[in-house]
């Protein structure tokens, strides 16, 4: 999977970075099929904010997330990203379940 990581007016630290990378394991736990991360973090005079598009496969996930703390809005957005994929998964499987439950209700 592809991550990027960059700042709008803002440099990105080593330890922003690795606090971010650290937080990716999560959503490739949650699903092999990712193909992008990309995050973008911005200073909007005292409110930091962290914007995010995650790329599947079938889908498109954008989540964002304003803290007074850069770290707090960093996490805040993985939650987000993270509810946003489990929900479209379980969407998915549903569809599955469903095709499966009629063909043998039907035949």
């Amino acid at each position: 999977m592809q991550f990027q990581l960059s700042g709008q007016q803002i440099e990105v630290t080593p330890a922003l970075r690795e606090h971010a990378t650290a937080k990716l394991d999560r959503l490739t736990r949650l699903d092999d099929k990712l193909k992008s991360l990309t995050i973008v973090l911005s200073i909007d005079k005292l409110q930091h904010r962290a914007d995010g598009t995650l790329n599947a496969i079938g889908t498109t996930l954008h989540a964002e997330a304003t803290e007074p703390d850069m770290y707090a809005s960093i996490d805040i957005l993985f939650d987000k990203l993270i509810n946003q994929l489990r929900r479209h998964r379980e969407k998915a499987a549903d569809k599955h379940q469903r095709d499966v439950r009629d063909e043998r209700q039907y035949g």
